[in-house]
């Protein structure tokens, strides 16, 4: 016989497996997006590079996938995992004191990476302005910081 609380509703326990599935299948979502970004990131950064060690300018398409696929990525997270989080939902104390810290630090590098997709997106390698390499490296940088902070919080969420 199932217990019932006051308000005639199952025990929050009840619904506890269906929460932590739903956040392994956000988190699952994530990696995914992150995986493919990185794929790309590699692409970009490497892109055709030529036996004397010189990079060639990113396709259009190469650039503009990377992007995208980046922006999704970013969505990922603050869309479902970190706005749970922000707006007071996450019942774990030890992943909501760790979101409240790391979380303003992992907006930071979304703003970053969206000015890159402001300054990049839509661009083909003729266009591309002489700090790409350098923008491209800061990029990365921001990106593995974020992943780091990321995987701090994703290990406490499943």
């Amino acid at each position: 016989m199932k217990t019932k609380s006051k308000a005639g509703h199952a025990p929050a326990t009840k619904h506890l497996p269906e929460r932590r599935a739903g956040s392994r299948d956000m988190v699952r979502k994530l990696m995914d997006e992150r995986t493919e970004m990185l794929s790309l990131y590699c692409r970009l950064a490497g892109v055709d590079t030529a036996k004397n060690g010189r990079r060639h300018a990113p396709t259009a398409e190469l650039l503009q996938n990377f992007c995208q696929v980046m922006v999704d990525y970013l969505a990922a997270g603050h869309f479902s995992l970190y706005e749970r989080m922000t707006n007071g939902n996450e019942r774990r104390q030890s992943l909501a004191a760790l979101s409240e810290q790391v979380y303003p630090k992992i907006a930071d590098t979304t703003q970053a990476a969206l000015d890159f997709n402001d300054k990049y997106d839509g661009k083909n390698g003729l266009e591309l302005s002489m700090a790409f390499d350098n923008d491209l490296n800061r990029l990365g940088e921001v990106l593995a910081s974020r992943i780091e902070m990321e995987d701090k919080l994703l290990k406490l969420v499943c």
